[in-house]
């Protein structure tokens, strides 16, 4: 009996002998663990394959260049007309990005030159006021989401007191109050009725997340309150604001046209597409092109930043993947 076993232990050490080697060579063939990503990289790199980011950002990225830099596109005056040689003339579609490419309008001026510089007005409020509305708006929810109790009920309270508001109609109201209006009126009145969807994703995301255990674990540590908010709360709830912001923007542009078009927004001598498209609506019967072309800049820069909202919020949000 006594040999059987140790037959018996000399056979299963001789086993794991031989087996030792081939073991030791399958842990050094095996991959290396990769690092993980954060949710801004994981997000960059589902973006950076998303065709419909890349078109959007194209887009943008011209309506932008347009925006700051005009010169490169056309060297003609959006302002002067000569309504002896081009009143209501035809577009000339031979001669490309040349000032008669789009044809004139009744003021004998050129609609590609007012196409190009009006892309300024329309870039700049829809972009200002999503800033402005985002910093109002996320400030205002973090605090209401963060304090909670009586600061929480008071700030949602009024939060939907002004949602409670029309957009558009309340800036109506608004901007008719002012003789003359310009670029910032616009912005203003529109940030000053905007802020509370973004108020509201913010509260939201800060209540989620002041309940994780990096945010208690800091509190117990005794961090203060400022360095909280900023470096744990702050970078963990700004991405569902991110996704709220960025679709809204081309609404923001879609609003200022439509302002314009009814005459309350933007005035002369501002370039403006809706300037361009209530001017052009008294000539839809004779040159349709005077209302169609400017009509379809401000459905294509909002269907941009729509497309890039959307792109956004799929990379962002786990649960659309």
């Amino acid at each position: 009996m006594p040999e059987k076993i140790a037959e018996t232990s000399k056979t299963q050490d001789e086993l794991l002998t031989a087996a030792e080697p081939e073991t030791a060579l399958v842990v050094e063939a095996g991959p290396a663990s990769a690092k993980a990503r954060s949710l801004w990289s994981d997000a960059w790199h589902d973006l950076r394959r998303n065709p419909l980011f890349i078109v959007s950002s194209a887009l943008i990225l011209l309506l932008i260049v347009m925006a700051a830099v005009p010169s490169l596109f056309t060297s003609a005056s959006p302002r002067d007309g000569d309504l002896v040689n081009h009143y209501l003339q035809q577009p000339n579609w031979s001669h490309f990005f040349a000032p008669d490419w789009f044809g004139y309008d009744i003021q004998g001026r050129s609609i590609y030159a007012r196409v190009i510089h009006g892309a300024r007005a329309s870039i700049t409020v829809g972009i200002t006021v999503t800033i402005l509305v985002t910093l109002i708006g996320g400030a205002l929810g973090m605090i209401a989401g963060y304090f909670g109790g009586l600061l929480d009920t008071l700030l949602s309270r009024l939060t939907d007191i002004f949602f409670g508001i029309p957009f558009l109609l309340g800036a109506m109201v608004i901007l008719t109050s002012f003789e003359k209006r310009a670029v910032w009126t616009v912005i203003l009145a529109l940030a000053f009725l905007g802020w509370t969807s973004i108020a509201r994703v913010a509260r939201g995301a800060v209540i989620t997340v002041k309940q994780a255990d990096y945010v208690v674990a800091a509190r117990a540590l005794g961090a203060s309150t400022s360095r909280i908010m900023i470096k744990h709360i702050m970078p963990n709830a700004l991405a569902p604001v991110i996704v709220v912001a960025t679709i809204a923007l081309g609404g923001y542009i879609g609003a200022e046209a439509t302002l314009s078009f009814l005459g309350i927004g933007l005035s002369e001598p501002t370039v403006s597409w809706g300037i361009d498209v209530s001017d052009g609506f008294a000539q839809i019967r004779n040159a349709p092109y005077v209302l169609i072309i400017p009509s379809v800049m401000v459905s294509i820069t909002v269907l941009s930043f729509l497309m890039f909202g959307d792109a956004v919020r799929n990379a962002l949000d786990p649960k659309m993947r």
